[in-house]
């Protein structure tokens, strides 16, 4: 039980830091304007859903956590 608690300081860490980076402006440019992001914008309205943006980063997160797993 020790360990899983650790893991969720670890991770809550984590995710505060990326929020804290996005939130300052400090992201990548590139990050959510890929090549196969879907982008739909109407004359009153805009839908945007960044496809490839969050495949990237689940597979970045997965070989984080498999980094943590060892």
């Amino acid at each position: 039980m020790h360990e899983i608690g650790k893991f969720l300081v670890i991770l809550g860490a984590v995710i505060v830091l990326l929020g804290l980076m996005l939130w300052s402006g400090f992201a990548p440019k590139w990050l959510g304007h890929l090549p196969g992001d879907i982008r739909i914008e109407r004359e009153h309205s805009a839908f945007y859903f960044p496809i490839v943006t969050c495949i990237i980063i689940s597979i970045l997160l997965s070989l984080i956590l498999s980094i943590f797993r060892r």
